[in-house]
C-alpha cells in the first residue's frame, strides 16, 4: 500500500507519543525505546535509479542493526516537492531527504556550482567528479545554511536535448523554447546558447511537446527512456555539458539526537547505496542509449563541439556568485 501523507503525519505523532522514560535495569526495554524508523523523501518514481538506492540502504540499515532502525520510502513526491520536503527537514518534521542539487544550489550558491557546465564531459567522468573532495566538501555549508547534513552525491548521467527540429551541435537550439529544469545555473547556460528557457510541470512535457507548445527538452538518459520522449522529438543531441546530482540528506534536529555509533552506521550504509547507484548508472546508461539508437529517432552527439567560449561567458557571470566553479573544473580537467 502506498504510505499517504495521512499515514505520514500518524505515524510521526505515534512517534512522538512513544518517545516515554524507560525504567533502569531493563536492557530490552532500553533497545525497543531507541529503535527509530526514519522517513525518507524523494521526488523520483517507483522504479528509479535513486528509489531504488534508497530502498537498498533502508534495507540494509534495517539489518544491520538487527531491525531497530528502519527506513520508510516516500516516492513520486508524496510529502510534495523538494523545497516542502526541505522545510519539513529543516523542522524535523521529516528525517531524510535525498534532494537534487538544483534544489540545494537554489538556497546555497556555492553548491549551485556543481551544475556549472562543461565540468566533464562524460558520464563516467561524473561519477568520478561527485566523490572528489572538491565536490563532497560543498555539502559542508548544507548545516549552516539549511540545517540539515549531507551525506555524499548520487548521479544522474549526462543531460541531453531532444528535439522536434534537427539539431547537431548545441548552438542550433538557438531561438527554440526549451523546457528545462527551472535552475539559474540551467536557466543561464540555455539562454547563452540562444534558447528560449520555458519551465513546465514533469508531467506535462509530453503533451507540450506533441501540440508544439515546446520545441525541445534537457533530461537525462534513464529518466527519458523511461518517459518515452522519443515519440515526440525528432532528434537526440548528448550535450555532454550537463548533470544533475543529488544528496542525501539528514535533518540537523534528528542528526544531533543520534548517538556515534549510529552516526557511523548511516554514513557508512549510505555511502555503499551511493556507489551502487553511481555503478548503476553508468552501467545502464549505455544500454539506454543503444536502445535509443535502435528506435526512429536520429542519435547525435556534441563530442566535437569546443565550448571554450560558452565556458568563458558562463564563469564571467557565475565565479563570482560561486567560486567553487573553479576548483570543481580543475577536478574534472583530467577525468576521462
Amino acid at each position: 500500500m502506498p504510505v499517504t501523507r495521512r499515514h505520514f503525519i500518524q505515524r510521526h505523532a505515534a512517534a512522538a507519543a512513544a518517545a516515554v522514560a524507560v525504567p533502569l535495569g531493563f536492557p530490552s526495554l532500553v533497545r525497543a525505546a531507541d529503535a527509530k524508523e526514519f522517513r525518507l523523501g524523494l521526488i523520483t518514481p517507483a522504479g528509479h535509479s535513486w528509489n531504488r538506492a534508497a530502498l537498498q540502504f533502508g534495507e540494509a540499515l534495517k539489518k544491520e542493526t538487527d531491525g531497530r532502525l528502519s527506513v520508510t520510502v516516500f516516492h513520486s513526491g508524496q510529502l510534495g516537492n523538494e523545497a516542502a520536503m526541505m522545510q519539513q527537514l529543516q523542522s524535523g518534521a521529516l528525517d531524510m531527504g535525498w534532494i537534487q542539487a538544483a534544489e540545494l544550489g537554489s538556497r546555497v550558491a556555492s553548491i549551485a556550482a556543481i551544475n556549472a557546465p562543461y565540468l566533464v564531459r562524460s558520464t563516467p567522468a561524473v561519477a568520478k567528479l561527485v566523490k572528489h573532495p572538491a565536490a563532497t566538501k560543498l555539502l559542508e555549508a548544507l548545516p549552516r545554511e539549511t540545517g540539515t547534513i549531507g551525506l555524499g552525491w548520487g548521479i544522474t548521467g549526462m543531460r541531453a536535448v531532444f528535439s522536434t527540429k534537427d539539431i547537431t551541435v548545441p548552438t542550433d537550439i538557438k531561438g527554440m523554447k526549451l523546457r528545462i529544469n527551472p535552475t539559474p545555473v540551467y536557466r543561464d547556460f540555455y539562454q547563452m546558447l540562444g534558447a528560449a528557457p520555458t519551465p513546465i510541470p514533469t508531467p506535462q512535457v509530453f503533451d507540450a511537446m506533441s501540440n508544439g507548445q515546446v520545441d525541445g527538452l534537457e533530461a537525462d538518459i534513464e529518466f527519458s527512456w523511461n518517459q518515452r520522449f522519443d515519440k515526440v522529438a525528432k532528434t537526440l543531441l548528448q550535450m555532454n555539458a550537463l548533470f544533475m546530482p543529488f544528496a542525501p540528506l539528514v535533518s540537523g534536529r534528528i542528526w544531533q539526537g543520534l548517538d556515534a555509533k549510529d552516526k557511523d552506521i548511516i554514513r557508512k550504509l549510505v555511502a555503499q547505496s551511493l556507489d551502487a547507484q553511481i555503478n548503476d548508472i553508468v552501467t545502464t546508461e549505455a544500454g539506454l542509449i543503444e536502445k535509443f539508437k535502435g528506435t526512429s529517432i536520429a542519435f547525435k552527439t556534441a563530442s566535437s563541439f569546443n565550448p571554450d567560449g560558452i565556458v568563458q561567458e558562463f564563469d564571467k557571470l557565475w565565479l563570482p556568485k560561486a567560486p567553487q566553479i573553479a576548483e570543481l573544473r580543475k577536478a574534472g580537467a583530467g577525468l576521462a
